[in-house]
């Protein structure tokens, strides 16, 4: 029999024994230790009478990392800091309601059937798609507003974006959710009963999906950063190729995960959008790239917000002589 629902497993260790070898005269090789990724007993922390979802701290250090390096390449650029972070505020909050949109639409069956189900956003169940689409439609109002070019604002956050989505999946290994099949491989991650998948229930450990795109989004992140520096990149065609990268690998993630889903002719939904974004953005980022007619603009630059309206007024008693 197994242990009791919910009750944390010890970390399992196994090595080749390279001492024993070497005592018998063989080939010693270095010592090397494997081991099952273990999860989280719990996906809550409680500080007094707090209690702190670690879903949503994972989605406030994606969001802030996102921030941070955004606003890093936009000042570069010559824009400012104020843009960057009116786009988060503006961005953040059209993202999560779009995220949970998206989810709400494609898996109601997984909505808890309460009055606040749509808005649970503390248990999981945010769809990226969704939130991607809707924050940067936002997003990209109030750089247009701001009299920025969105083409070069779209550029800056792309790689923030897919930095952002790779930390937001330790919110999944918190809630023990969105696994892949099960696997004996070393690093696979060990899953309380409680929270295995339907007709999985006998297996121990699956493989560990959230691990997979982290380290698969962080090195895009890098070869989008790469691209952008080593070749002349016409805006906004980072941004196009961060969605062919994003879902190129986000498909093959597809067909790992068994949590419920909606499937037609055996893949998963998301599945069939991943195939969809990555035909389109990749057409788009060749044609836009290498084929278009250059008209000059290509590579325009960011500048500094300055307020409009009238200057702050401060009666004339009141200002100090200059010393």
């Amino acid at each position: 029999m197994g242990e009791p629902p919910g009750s944390p497993r010890p970390l399992h260790w196994s090595a080749f024994r390279g001492q024993d070898a070497a005592r018998q005269g063989r080939i010693s090789c270095p010592v090397t230790f494997l081991a099952n990724i273990p999860s989280p007993s719990s996906g809550t922390i409680d500080a007094g009478p707090f209690t702190i979802h670690m879903y949503g701290l994972m989605l406030l250090l994606a969001i802030a990392a996102c921030v941070a390096l955004t606003g890093w390449r936009w000042v570069r650029w010559g824009g400012d800091w104020d843009l960057v972070f009116r786009v988060a505020v503006w961005g953040v909050a059209a993202g999560i309601v779009g995220a949970r949109a998206y989810h709400d639409v494609t898996s109601w069956n997984e909505v808890p059937d309460e009055w606040w189900g749509p808005f649970a956003v503390w248990q999981g169940g945010l769809g990226v798609w969704g939130g991607i689409l809707l924050g940067c439609l936002v997003g990209a109002w109030i750089v247009r507003r701001s009299g920025q070019s969105v083409r070069l604002f779209m550029d800056a956050v792309a790689p923030g974006l897919l930095l952002a989505q790779g930390i937001g999946r330790w919110g999944n290994w918190f809630n023990q959710e969105l696994y892949g099949k099960p696997t004996d491989l070393p690093w696979g991650l060990e899953i309380d009963e409680q929270h295995r998948a339907a007709g999985y229930f006998e297996h121990d450990t699956f493989h560990p999906t959230f691990l997979y795109e982290f380290i698969y989004d962080v090195t895009m992140v890098g070869v989008l950063l790469a691209v952008d520096r080593r070749f002349r990149i016409r805006r906004p065609a980072l941004f196009a190729l961060y969605v062919s990268l994003y879902t190129f690998g986000r498909f093959f993630e597809e067909l790992l995960r068994i949590d419920p889903a909606h499937e037609y002719f055996g893949l998963r939904l998301n599945a069939y959008v991943s195939i969809v974004l990555f035909v389109l953005s990749t057409a788009f980022f060749i044609w836009w790239q290498f084929i278009r007619r250059p008209t000059g603009e290509e590579r325009p630059r960011a500048t500094k917000v300055v307020p409009s309206g009238p200057a702050m007024a401060v009666p004339k008693g009141r200002v100090r002589p200059g010393r």
